[in-house]
């Protein structure tokens, strides 16, 4: 009989059987997950790690308040961007961000732990900044905690390319963003 009038799904395994028994094949059901069950756990875990990273930078912006007006009101260098490039180039950083921890995520390194260990420390890290910077207003101090973060970054790099290289090469815009706000922040701090 077919497997669909067993009552088996369509998962199932035919195997051959000892011959003269009657049949020649039987239909065993399939221990493994089925395809759309793996395919949608894979889905959620990474809209999940897309949703951390955003709601990291989301969430710092709340707290800090008006930024854009913040950002508007100190005496900035010549080589400063205007104010709507920082939301794009942060939003699409934040989403390499998401795919970067959910590839390591995903992967059966043993040094899988630490590495997403040092990613959600730099989250932090990067979370705080913004705080630091536009809430408090306070340059140098801010200044100097994206020198750490930067170290972050790196040490971050370096582990997860131990664990999948794609998921390294995807922070290294991030990291020269962050150098580049560093550059910027230092002179912020030194016309204010």
């Amino acid at each position: 009989r077919p497997a669909a009038s067993r009552g088996l799904s369509a998962d199932a395994v035919t195997c051959p059987t000892i011959p003269g028994n009657g049949d020649e094949n039987e239909v065993i059901p399939s221990l493994e997950f089925s395809p759309m069950t793996h395919h949608s756990t894979n889905k959620s875990t990474f809209i999940i790690f897309l949703l951390i990273s955003i709601a990291a930078g989301a969430l710092s912006a709340l707290f800090t308040g008006n930024m854009s007006g913040s950002y508007a009101s100190f005496t900035k260098p010549s080589f400063a961007p205007p104010g709507i490039l920082f939301l794009i180039i942060w939003t699409i950083l934040y989403l390499l961000m998401g795919v970067s921890s959910y590839i390591v995520a995903q992967s059966d390194h043993p040094d899988k732990l630490l590495a997403l260990r040092t990613y959600f420390i730099q989250l932090f890290f990067n979370f705080m900044w913004s705080i630091l910077f536009f809430g408090l207003s306070n340059y140098l101090l801010a200044f100097f905690w994206l020198l750490l973060l930067i170290l972050l970054i790196i040490i971050m790099i370096v582990r997860f390319h131990k664990i999948k290289p794609i998921a390294a090469y995807l922070q290294i815009p991030y990291l020269f963003w962050c150098i580049f706000a560093a550059i910027l922040n230092f002179a912020v701090y030194l016309l204010n």
